[in-house]
């Protein structure tokens, strides 16, 4: 069964980008859009206490600036 969903311009074009050909069908860039947006394997508990780990180290400011790494490792700023 088909139906008819109304995009913005916009949208319909980065669906457009999207395609893989110009005469892809937009039920085909959506569809893969969807899959690949589809994760069958869900996160494992160590994955997930360590993401909680991680979001607690930057809320208590527990992170470092990419400049503040690369002066303690003695890398030139942007080189």
């Amino acid at each position: 069964m088909k139906t008819t969903i109304q995009v913005s311009r916009e949208i319909k074009k980065l669906l457009d980008e999207l395609k893989l050909h110009p005469r892809e069908p937009y039920d085909s860039v959506i569809r893969r859009l969807v899959e690949t947006r589809i994760d069958d394997v869900p996160l494992s508990d160590e994955t997930l206490r360590r993401i909680e780990e991680a979001l607690e180290d930057v809320r208590a400011g527990r992170v470092y600036a990419t400049g503040e790494v690369r002066k303690e490792l003695g890398f030139e700023e942007g080189g």
